[in-house]
This record gives C-alpha cells, sequence and structure tokens, in this order.
C-alpha cells in the first residue's frame, strides 16, 4: 500500500480558514508560542510585584548593559525589513534580490546571537549566573534566574529561526523554479516567525533592562 498522499490547500487557502495548510499551521504554532512567554512574562510579573525593592533590581543596577541591548534591538527590528523585503522581492519576481535580503537576515540573526553571546560572557566573567547574582555575585537571585530563562529561550528561538531561512536560502530556494507560488508561501510563514520572535525581544528589553 502507498503511503503517498498530498496535503491539500498548500497554495490556495482553504474555503473555511481563508488561509492555506502552511498559514493556520504556522498561526496554531505562533498561539502555542504567546502561551509560553505569556506565562514566563507573568511569573515575571507576579514575583516582581510580590518581591521587596531591595531584592528586585531595575537591569542598571544589575549591571545589564543598555545600549548593548539598544543595539541588539535595532539589530533585530532591521531583520524584520530585511524579511519583509525578501519575502516583497518573490512577490515582484526578484529572485536575486529575495537572497540579498534573507541572506541579510541571517546575517543580522547571527550579529544578535554573537552580542548576545558576548553579554553573556561578561556576566560569566563577574560571576553572575542564572542562579546567584544579586545583590552579590553569590547571593540566590531570582531576577538572573528569569533573565537567563527569557533571553536565553528568546536566543534558540532565534538560532532556530536562522536555521530555517538558512535551509530555504541555501537547498528550499529550489522549489522557486518549480512550484513558485508554494515556495513564497514558505517565506511568508517563515517571516510570520521571524516578526514574532522580534516582537517578543521588544517587550523583552524594556522589562529586563529599563524597568
Amino acid at each position: 500500500m502507498s503511503l503517498n498522499f498530498e496535503i491539500p490547500y498548500r497554495t490556495e487557502p482553504h474555503p473555511l480558514t481563508g488561509v492555506t495548510s502552511g498559514k493556520l499551521g504556522i498561526w496554531i504554532f505562533l498561539a502555542s508560542e504567546v502561551m509560553l512567554f505569556g506565562a514566563l512574562f507573568s511569573s515575571y510579573v507576579l514575583l516582581r510585584v510580590g518581591s521587596a525593592p531591595e531584592y528586585w533590581p531595575s537591569g542598571v543596577e544589575a549591571g545589564l548593559n543598555v545600549p548593548i541591548g539598544t543595539i541588539n534591538t535595532l539589530i533585530l527590528i532591521t531583520s524584520s525589513v530585511t524579511m519583509v523585503m525578501s519575502w516583497a522581492s518573490l512577490k515582484m519576481d526578484k529572485f536575486d534580490a529575495f537572497k540579498r535580503y534573507l541572506g541579510a537576515t541571517i546575517g543580522l540573526g547571527l550579529l544578535f546571537l554573537v552580542v548576545k553571546a558576548f553579554e553573556y560572557n561578561a556576566k560569566f566573567d563577574h560571576h553572575i549566573f542564572p542562579a546567584v547574582g544579586w545583590p552579590e555575585a553569590t547571593d540566590p537571585s531570582t531576577y538572573f534566574g528569569l533573565y537567563f530563562t527569557l533571553t536565553g529561550l528568546h536566543a534558540l528561538h532565534i538560532f532556530l529561526g536562522v536555521a530555517v531561512n538558512i535551509w530555504l536560502l541555501v537547498w528550499g530556494a529550489d522549489l522557486w523554479h518549480s512550484e513558485r507560488v508554494r515556495f513564497e508561501g514558505r517565506i511568508e510563514i517563515s517571516g510570520l516567525y521571524w516578526h514574532f520572535v522580534d516582537l517578543v525581544w521588544i517587550f523583552l528589553f524594556p522589562v529586563l533592562y529599563l524597568l
């Protein structure tokens, strides 16, 4: 018995949902991601409200580098622009421009991770780890526990987004020559994920670094 089957509505919207199967799938996935990060943000708010001020520092008091965080914010915002331009280039039948813009998105994502790695390394050099770091480097720290959990999970999402975009650029792009509409849909889906991850950072930055 053959196990080959065709997934319907890959290139045309489903009559009930109004979107393709892939786009419906990514929206369901992103809904689960909202619940994941929403739970972590809620934990942050509840723990901070329930802690005395002397046990919960602001980002500056804890030694977070606001200029570095600002640079990473600008990097991700720029990467969202290049992600949109990569998809728009496909719609305008400009495949070479698509490759340049998607390559720029990948490069900016990797740059974000490099900057974050240097930031983590600076914390480790000062003996600040997920379990300790405030007010002394040897004291238990709920703040840094949440800081490393939230930023580490976000960095993992950036890494996975970069990996997917690399695959689409290097190997998946062959689909452009045979099924253009389907390939455009894949880039749009990847873009939706990338924009979500960028949006998470836009919330993380002020919450952790500025407040």
